[in-house]
């Protein structure tokens, strides 16, 4: 199956609101991205495997990068598991993710 990379379609795909405000911050965040055309189809897949442990990919709310936040309880298994996670997608798709300091939130910078 082919998808579409459209600001629209990752709105949908992450299950974000479709907002004319939703629409602008998204494109900002292609437009942002380097190369994000090439790699921006397999966040569904990384956002579904992250769900059961309370983690997620969204827009940022402090800059036009979407970022991929674990949420959950601070409990050390899901934690382990949602680092895992991260860095063999990052590694598989060749995508430089920046981890911000003190949060359990990594950016999406763009291709290696």
């Amino acid at each position: 199956m082919q998808i579409d990379i459209t600001p629209e379609s990752l709105l949908k795909q992450l299950k974000i609101d479709v907002t004319d405000g939703s629409l602008k911050q998204m494109d900002a965040i292609i437009n942002n991205t380097p190369n994000a055309l090439k790699f921006f189809k397999h966040i569904f897949s990384l956002n579904d495997a992250l769900a059961h442990i309370d983690a997620f990919i969204a827009p940022s709310s402090s800059c036009n990068l979407l970022k991929i936040k674990y949420h959950g309880n601070g409990n050390s298994e899901q934690l382990d598991e949602f680092y895992e996670a991260v860095k063999h997608w990052g590694d598989k798709y060749k995508v430089s993710l920046e981890k911000l300091d003190n949060k359990e939130v990594f950016y999406i910078k763009g291709i290696i």
